[in-house]
């Protein structure tokens, strides 16, 4: 597509159904105020949880979150990233609570098989610790369904027993918005307000709404490795191995995670109307395009959903 082209398809390219996702991403959020004692919001400074975070600051009004900012920190994080989620946090007026991965390590609750295991699935150990330390009963994510097949199966309202694991076969109907928010002692419940809202969606929403990010979800330049056919940046946490070839190249990321498992991928795109085109002829999701963690097996995802898992 030639660069002319771009502005005249983003013109004509409609939004009008991001009023409708927005509502009911409110609605949700609102719902959830309500009906329980001590919920908290995921924050991990990604694109999704700043579009959650821009619907909850429409909700209920800058510095008037009713709960406090949870963010489940690996210590293997883009410190661009954790920059930006402290200054945001700070912006709202918001509580922010981070517990570290590496705390669970030094309690023994977390033993990696080896000093370079990547820590990203041992995120459950520490969010049901932090679970247990609050006492929270609804944790709401910024997990949508289009991102993975395993989440294609969540409720909005997602119930984990008192265990905090998932089970499939066990999640409530969910008719006409009405959400069974009931739950036994130990129980909680994750919600998830923008489960129907797409890649594209985000994207549209972002440039809509001018809502800042993390400077590496543009596009800049990058040293990678080629691997497994995804794009390995090289970090101190993961070095070229022997035999590969260290390449620089113009890359931008779609998802951020854990340094030792997030992937970038080749794109010229600078702005959010950029990657708005970029995202309508995409043909692999953002995890499957970027994330080594979900190359593992086909059900490793909800493999790790049901031990607790995000």
């Amino acid at each position: 597509m030639n660069a002319r082209a771009e502005p005249q398809l983003l013109n004509t390219l409609s939004n009008s159904h991001l009023d409708a996702l927005e509502e009911e991403t409110i609605f949700i959020l609102r719902e959830v105020a309500a009906a329980f004692e001590r919920p908290a919001l995921l924050f991990s400074g990604g694109k999704d949880s700043l579009v959650m975070l821009k619907c909850a600051e429409k909700a209920f009004g800058a510095g008037r979150i009713p709960y406090p900012l949870l963010m489940i920190d690996t210590g293997h994080n883009f410190p661009e990233v954790t920059a930006f989620r402290d200054m945001r946090a700070q912006e709202l007026g918001a509580e922010l609570i981070v517990r570290h991965v590496e705390d669970s390590m030094q309690r023994g609750t977390v033993r990696l098989a080896h000093a370079d295991e990547p820590r990203n699935a041992h995120q459950s150990v520490t969010l049901l610790e932090a679970i247990d330390e609050f006492r929270f009963d609804a944790l709401i994510g910024g997990a949508r369904r289009d991102e993975e097949k395993a989440r294609a199966k969540e409720r909005i309202f997602s119930h984990r027993d008192s265990f905090g694991q998932w089970q499939p076969k066990a999640q409530r109907p969910e008719l006409w918005t009405l959400f069974n928010t009931r739950l036994q002692p130990g129980e909680h419940f994750r919600v998830f307000p923008i489960s129907n809202w797409t890649e594209l969606d985000v994207w549209q929403y972002i440039e809509r709404e001018h809502i800042a990010l993390p400077s590496l979800y543009y596009a800049h330049t990058r040293q990678i490795v080629e691997r497994k056919g995804l794009l390995v940046p090289v970090s101190e946490l993961t070095p070229p191995r022997a035999g590969e070839t260290v390449l620089e190249k113009t890359v931008r990321f779609r998802t951020l995670g854990d340094i030792t498992c997030t992937c970038p991928v080749e794109s010229p795109a600078a702005t959010a109307a950029e990657i708005v085109i970029e995202t309508l002829t995409a043909d692999v999701s953002e995890r499957g395009a970027t994330r080594m963690d979900d190359k593992t097996s086909e059900a490793s995802m909800e493999k790790r959903k049901k031990d607790g898992y995000f």
